[in-house]
């Protein structure tokens, strides 16, 4: 705590004054006008690398959607097959089974 006190009274003032080169001005050390061309520039290069972000990650997440929507859709109509064809061999199976059964009833009968 000690040194906190110390470096704090240590530090110089935050505005010094005469500190240009003698000759010079403020205006003269400034970016200037190419300086905040560039500034600018690179700020609107930025926003548009932004923008195309955005909308690609969006394109992406839609087309995931879709996708996963196309899933469902196969495996619904896969399941809906599935039953379909197992209620139809189950019934192909049991006619032929019946018709087994009949055959072999009338086998069966005394003649």
């Amino acid at each position: 705590m000690h040194y906190l006190f110390l470096a704090l009274a240590a530090t110089p003032d935050p505005t010094p004054a005469g500190t240009l080169k003698p000759g010079l001005t403020e205006d003269q050390v400034s970016p200037g006008i190419w300086g905040f061309l560039a500034t600018a520039f690179v700020v609107m290069l930025s926003i548009l690398l932004i923008v195309d972000m955005v909308r690609r990650l969006r394109r992406v997440r839609y087309r995931g959607e879709v996708e996963e929507a196309r899933e469902a859709q196969a495996a619904e109509a896969h399941e809906d097959g599935e039953r379909s064809a197992g209620l139809g061999e189950s019934a192909g199976e049991s006619e032929g089974n019946a018709g087994e059964i009949a055959a072999n009833e009338t086998d069966r009968a005394p003649h």
